[in-house]
């Protein structure tokens, strides 16, 4: 993408730039999904961000000048985007995810999981909130979704768990970031595998790998500056799940229930325990492929793997 002198003159409103880099988004046919939909909307996001300028910016200030090094770090991060297709919480270093501004890089998967919509409202209708004790988030990653539980459930205990060291590392500085560092306990861990037996589980919340082999041949550049091993599970893509599930109905209290997204997988999530009871979730926000399985529906499904489990 040539750029010249002439660009930086010509452009000199913050509203400029984002019309100017949602144009060059859409020649240059860019993939958007890491938090947005669209090219205006991307552009935004990344003009915004290189400003250090909040989301929700009032349209007012879209006709503010830019000084001549606002401008020259603007041309550099959208001829980036586009040059390198590096996604734009990875060039600003931080993501969004309830409304929270989390620390991210190519180490962790960028925030976007549509669970944000049921921490939100405290996992309702399917968890009591004052009954939950204990929440385990498997692949935390940046620790996004722990951080939020924890804010959801004050009076819980939250483990964040990542076979990543990386990521532990990660979801430690953004629990501490928000204040839950004595709360979130980031620890690394082959999904539940390095847990201590006690005490039992109320909630699971997972965002584990479930792309398939198929989908992973056909990921756009965006998604390959992504860690592969948060993203691939094998051929049908319910790697994770089948070591998951059966560890989750020995480790679940009575009463508990996990919650996880596959994403595209629905399909695949029911052809590989067709013997699962789950709801699928009804999203008003968007996104699919999220999923309840409670306690006693996981047992059932797997009996062998079940030890006795008191509240």
């Amino acid at each position: 993408m040539a750029m010249s002198d002439d660009t930086t003159n010509s452009l000199l409103t913050v509203g400029d730039y984002i019309r100017w880099a949602a144009s060059s988004f859409e020649q240059a046919g860019l993939h958007y999904g890491h938090g947005t939909t669209n090219a205006i909307d991307e552009a935004a996001a990344l003009v915004l961000g290189a400003l250090k300028l909040p989301p929700d910016l009032h349209p007012a200030y879209f006709a503010s000048r830019l000084t001549l090094a606002e401008r020259k770090r603007l041309v550099a991060v959208i001829t980036e985007r586009i040059e390198q297709r590096r996604p734009v919480p990875y060039l600003l270093g931080e993501a969004w995810f309830c409304g929270l501004a989390f620390e991210v890089d190519e180490r962790v998967l960028i925030p976007r999981s549509p669970l944000a919509e049921l921490i939100e409202v405290g996992f309702a209708p399917w968890v009591d909130p004052e009954s939950v004790q204990r929440v385990v988030d498997v692949g935390t990653g940046s620790g996004c979704i722990a951080v939020a539980c924890a804010l959801a459930f004050p009076q819980a205990r939250v483990d964040a768990l990542d076979i990543e060291s990386a990521a532990v590392s990660l979801t430690a500085h953004n629990a501490a970031r928000h204040g839950v560092a004595g709360q979130v306990y980031a620890q690394r861990s082959d999904l539940l595998e390095g847990l201590p037996e006690e005490p039992i589980i109320d909630l699971i919340v997972t965002n584990p790998p479930y792309v398939d082999a198929r989908a992973m041949l056909a990921l756009p550049p965006e998604y390959r500056h992504e860690p592969r091993n948060a993203l691939a599970a094998g051929a049908d893509g319910m790697d994770a799940m089948r070591r998951l599930l059966p560890q989750a109905a020995r480790r679940l209290s009575t009463d508990g229930v996990l919650i996880g997204e596959v994403g595209h997988g629905a399909a695949a999530l029911e052809r590989a325990f067709p013997d699962l009871r789950i709801t699928w979730v009804e999203l008003e926000h968007g996104g699919a492929g999220v999923f309840v399985a409670e306690a006693a529906a996981l047992r059932a499904c797997f009996p062998e793997h079940t030890a006795e489990t008191a509240n």
